[in-house]
């Protein structure tokens, strides 16, 4: 495991515990969770990395309201990690994908989802400098 204030080879980067602190933030809300994870995502990891689906009603688009996020998707080379919810209650997967293939798709708990994004996070900004940096942003911006 990743020691507190980034362990070997990470280059002092933020450790597992920080990431999935910050993911985990105001989770007892989904809706409020899912608003600051899509801004927090959105704005800490470049846009192909995180995909945000949004339904809007027409009474949404008739008074120029953005809607309801529907569903997050966070593509980290073969994880794909996604959240969304069916009749109000989140519904968190956890899938492995090669070449636009799903190989493996897990429904799990959300704090499993948090520590599966966080752990996927950290391993890829291990390899990746823009990922590296992504993860700093998400982490101060918490």
């Amino acid at each position: 495991m990743t020691e507190p204030g980034g362990g070997p080879g990470n280059g002092g980067g933020p450790s597992l515990d920080m990431v999935t602190a910050a993911l985990r933030a105001d989770t007892a809300d989904l809706a409020v969770y899912t608003r600051v994870l899509t801004k927090s995502l959105g704005e800490a990891l470049p846009p192909d990395w995180v995909t945000v689906d949004v339904d809007r009603t027409m009474s949404d688009r008739m008074r120029g309201r953005p809607g309801q996020v529907s569903k997050i998707t966070v593509r980290l080379g073969d994880r794909v990690m996604t959240l969304g919810t069916q009749r109000g209650a989140p519904v968190a997967e956890v899938c492995s994908e090669v070449r636009g293939v799903v190989l493996s798709r897990q429904q799990v708990p959300l704090g499993v989802w948090a520590e599966e994004l966080a752990r996927a996070l950290v391993a890829h900004a291990e390899q990746n400098a823009e990922a590296a940096r992504a993860l700093r942003r998400l982490v101060a911006g918490s």
